[in-house]
């Protein structure tokens, strides 16, 4: 049904954003699905409308939130939504890919496996349209910097800061903050025209700089 094309598009999608657009609260997850829609093959984009929750209509971006919403009701996905390492740059999956009892896997890197895995295989006892639902957000969540950041600050949680006068953590301005002033100060507030600038530059000036972002060259330990 196209969906590794699916799940190829939205890592393209998310790492082609530009710095000031790396933003992932629920504005910024339905713009990385709202993207990504733009490259969807037919194939693919009928694939997913079948997965698609009735109440989406047929929207992939409406559906890329719904992760955060579910973090009560399956207390077991908290741990989903983020990577983190104890300090320095390298991500070791063996190391880094657990909860905090210990659990392998439960990491935003094991559950795009998993839920991949899951949508390949007809015979899995997930969801589809879980699992559709889980990826897309999860997809976005690896490309926020702070999903993928260090244990001893909580992915930035614990960095206390000012946002143009307004308390702050460091998470929370990525999550959210970032994007709202990029699409305030370079897009007239207008989202849709900030999407179509993301598309253009996903396929023209970002396409030659993707493997370049693919590794974190640095072996500094950050401050």
């Amino acid at each position: 049904m196209g969906l590794l094309m699916l799940l190829h598009v939205l890592l393209v999608a998310a790492a082609a954003r530009a710095p000031a657009a790396q933003a992932w609260g629920k504005e910024g997850h339905y713009m990385t699905c709202k993207i990504a829609d733009g490259f969807l093959t037919s194939e693919a984009l009928t694939g997913v409308k079948a997965l698609l929750p009735s109440w989406a209509n047929g929207e992939l971006a409406e559906v890329c939130s719904w992760a955060d919403s579910q973090r009560f009701r399956y207390r077991w996905s908290s741990p989903l939504h983020f990577a983190d390492t104890p300090g320095d740059c390298e991500f070791s999956y063996a190391r880094d890919c657990h909860d905090t009892k210990g659990n392998k896997n439960v990491c935003v890197v094991g559950a795009i496996n998993n839920y991949t895995a899951a949508l390949q295989d007809s015979s899995s006892p997930f969801d589809p349209t879980e699992s559709l639902m889980f990826l897309a957000h999860f997809v976005g969540d690896v490309h926020q910097p702070l999903h993928c950041g260090h244990v001893d600050d909580l992915g930035g949680n614990t960095i206390k800061l000012r946002w143009y006068k307004r308390k702050s953590n460091l998470h929370k301005v990525w999550d959210s903050d970032v994007i709202t002033e990029a699409m305030k100060d370079f897009f007239d507030k207008d989202q849709d025209a900030m999407i179509e600038s993301i598309q253009r530059n996903i396929t023209e000036d970002w396409s030659s700089e993707e493997k370049q972002w693919e590794a974190c060259r640095s072996k500094t330990k950050t401050c």
